[in-house]
């Protein structure tokens, strides 16, 4: 019995241990199981991550720091100094003022059209220099590319046009000339008037797009044959009329006891005559291929022409350069002329007739191709003649030259008249944003009898030398008149003489303001074209009948 006890117990004891045994492997597998399960979400999550941190260095690797724009070393800024070699001065970092307090104000016309309100997504910072010039930040620094527009020039381009528009409609309306509603809506919407449009460069810089297409349409125009008869004028007489200014005022600069230089100055610059405005005038009179409006294109190109080499010419005018020195500049730029139209003819002959061909057959269906490539040639020839140290309105011309050789011409000018009369009313405005409303009105006095003088002076001198080349009064007097203006180029002389201080200060306010209110005259000195040639055929000057004749020398020389 003890022994079948002890049995027993020891059976009991093998069975409790086994149970127990089971009861431990089952909870170390299922504490196992939810280890492993841990582990697979832990697996999970790290292979999530590790695809996010293998794009991530996709990334990097693709995209290195070199090729963000923003510079991050602490020396990149003095490099960028070191490189462009530029000049270090204070300036001051200008942002607008913003109300957070929400008050009622005032309405104000001004305001409609400034940018710099509580409406604007992002304020354009300005920069002033020491010298009070005014800078607008046009590339600020980003780390990243990205699209920025300039909403300043966009507002102000909006304006301009505008106002430009509706001052045409009124001078139409009112049957005036178009072009005194361009040139007065300029000088309202200018800083010399409400200050709409503040930045001119950005406007003006545009806007010079009416010049270029204004003489790309004038040389479509061109006829060798026409203007062949009056080169005779153009070249001989243009070149007079320039030398016989400066002569006549610097005698008379010496004669009242001023620099002599400056004299000489004041005369080349009143020899400058307005293409873009003159010439607009003479197409919308249909007297382009007149002989009086040959003559006067004719003066006008050669004008053109010599930009290279006026502006050559004044640091030995201003002692700044010795003469030698101004000698050679001058003929290297003739030189560059002479090559660049060279190489033009040569051009004209061989590629563009083929160049216009192949756009042609590439524009069956539309225009449009044919109409880019023309712009696109145009731009081209006169960025080249800048380039090269002439002017833009020379490329131009020329460009538009180089077409009217072509069976083309006709089909050319066609497309771009329209971007023509655009930029051409847009040029003219920008024109009058030059004419400061309360300095004329101030010294109107003596600017207008400054502007009379120049009309009268300018006229007679162009007729004289028109006359001796055997032209008629009527035809002397037509150019005459035609040229009595002082020319937007005029500006570009003045600002550099003053520069290079071949004028004073007060020589210099009298001359801008001249050229201003010319500019503002010439519509009514052509309005009054008519009645001086009515009046001429009364006082016998003159017979309307030989209006179309051309002088013997011109004859036999075609």
């Amino acid at each position: 019995m003890r022994i079948l006890s002890l049995s027993s117990l020891l059976i009991l004891d093998l069975l409790f241990f086994s149970i127990s045994f089971s009861l431990s492997l089952n909870d170390s597998f299922v504490e196992r199981n939810n280890a492993d399960l841990n582990l697979i979400d832990a697996n999970s999550t790290n292979s999530t991550g590790s695809f996010a941190d293998m794009f991530d260095r996709a990334l990097e690797k693709e995209f290195t720091e070199n090729d963000q724009t923003e510079a991050t070393d602490s020396g990149s800024f003095n490099n960028s100094v070191a490189e462009q070699q530029a000049v270090l001065e204070t300036v001051a970092r200008v942002r607008s003022k913003k109300n957070d307090t929400k008050q009622e104000k005032s309405f104000q016309l001004h305001n409609v059209f400034n940018l710099d309100n509580e409406n604007q997504a992002e304020d354009t910072p300005t920069l002033i220099d020491r010298k009070d010039n005014v800078f607008i930040i046009s590339n600020p620094k980003s780390k990243y590319p990205m699209l920025q527009l300039d909403l300043r020039l966009i507002s102000e381009l909006v304006v301009a046009i505008v106002s430009a528009t509706c001052g045409g409609i009124a001078f139409a309306c009112a049957g005036q000339p178009v072009i005194t509603g361009y040139l007065l809506a300029g000088s309202i919407i200018g800083p010399g008037g409400f200050s709409f449009v503040t930045e001119m460069v950005q406007v003006e810089t545009v806007a010079q797009f009416g010049v270029i297409f204004l003489l790309f349409a004038l040389g479509l125009e061109f006829s060798a044959a026409k203007l062949r008869v009056v080169r005779a004028v153009a070249i001989l007489g243009g070149i007079c009329q320039i030398f016989l200014f400066m002569f006549l005022c610097g005698i008379t600069a010496s004669l009242c006891g001023a620099k002599t230089s400056e004299g000489v100055f004041v005369g080349l610059f009143l020899s400058m005559s307005s293409t873009a405005v003159v010439l607009k005038f003479l197409m919308e009179r249909n007297s382009v291929n007149s002989l009086h409006g040959q003559v006067t294109i004719g003066t006008l190109i050669l004008q053109d022409c010599t930009v290279g080499l006026l502006f050559a010419f004044l640091p030995v005018l201003g002692g700044s350069s010795g003469v030698l020195q101004g000698v050679i500049s001058m003929s290297k730029s003739f030189l560059t002329l002479i090559s660049f139209l060279a190489i033009l003819s040569i051009l004209t002959r061989t590629l563009v007739p083929r160049f216009l061909k192949l756009m042609i057959s590439l524009s069956s269906e539309t225009n449009e191709l044919y109409q880019l490539a023309s712009v696109a040639f145009c731009l081209l020839v006169a960025w080249c003649s800048d380039k090269l140290g002439l002017s833009l309105e020379l490329g131009s011309f020329a460009a538009g030259v180089m077409i009217s050789t072509t069976d083309l011409a006709q089909h050319t000018l066609e497309q771009i008249e329209p971007i023509r009369n655009f930029f051409a009313a847009l040029f003219l405005a920008s024109i009058g944003m030059l004419i400061h409303v309360h300095f004329l009105w101030n010294h109107v006095d003596i600017l207008l009898a400054a502007v009379i003088l120049v009309i009268i002076i300018k006229t007679v001198v162009v007729a004289v030398v028109v006359k001796a080349f055997g032209y008629n009064n009527k035809q002397s007097l037509l150019v005459g008149m035609s040229l009595a203006q002082i020319g937007e180029f005029a500006f570009v002389l003045l600002s550099r003489a003053s520069n290079l201080h071949l004028v004073g200060g007060k020589v210099y306010l009298l001359l801008l303001g001249t050229t201003a209110l010319s500019l503002v005259t010439t519509p009514l000195l052509f309005k009054l074209i008519p009645a001086v040639v009515h009046l001429g055929v009364l006082l016998r000057w003159f017979s309307p009948e030989n209006s179309s004749e051309v002088p013997k020398s011109a004859k036999e020389v075609d």
